[in-house]
């Protein structure tokens, strides 16, 4: 719903529907939801017009409102924040990204360390699959296609992607063929 500068306040119905239009089309945590209405009321109350203070009074109850509908859809299941760190860690790890990356990335995304914590990959065969599917992207290790030409280039590149340096030198070891098995069971699923 597009609200016109005229707009005396932000309904709670409004920015309900908002939040339900944004979970139809992305999946999010709880702090992300609050971050889109957030964003939502912020745009309105630059847009309205009228006495500051009303406008301010009515920015801070649409506020609460927010705060509640997210309470609201949180307990209705319709965030869930243990869902969307468990689905996106498992699709970071597959894409490549290390443990570390995967916990920075829920951070950012207001997931609760603890839930991270538990859905991040738990076995060192993960990392180091991980760890093979970003050389592979990036054409190091066992996927070079040219004689590497600075020693500790690649290695550097895995250490900066969040790999510890004893994965990093495991991938980067592996022959071309034992790789690419490992990374092959990771994109069907069996690791």
């Amino acid at each position: 719903m597009n609200e016109t500068p005229d707009t005396p306040a932000l309904s709670e119905a409004a920015l309900h529907e908002a939040a339900l239009a944004h979970l139809a089309r992305y999946g999010a945590t709880e702090a992300g939801l609050l971050r889109v209405l957030e964003r939502r009321i912020l745009r309105w109350r630059r847009a309205a017009t009228g006495d500051a203070e009303t406008l301010d009074r009515a920015a801070a109850a649409a506020r609460l409102a927010a705060r509640r509908i997210v309470a609201q859809l949180a307990a209705a299941g319709g965030v869930d924040d243990a869902a969307f760190a468990h689905a996106r860690a498992a699709r970071l790890n597959r894409s490549g990204r290390s443990r570390r990356a995967i916990a920075a990335h829920l951070a950012a995304h207001g997931v609760a360390p603890e839930i991270a914590a538990a859905s991040l990959p738990e076995t060192a065969e993960s990392e180091l699959a991980a760890a093979l599917i970003l050389a592979r992207r990036r054409r190091l290790g066992p996927f070079r296609t040219v004689p590497e030409t600075a020693p500790g280039r690649e290695l550097a590149a895995l250490a900066r992607a969040g790999f510890s340096r004893v994965i990093a030198e495991q991938a980067l070891a592996m022959s071309p063929d034992a790789a690419l098995a490992l990374v092959l069971r990771v994109r069907r699923g069996d690791a």
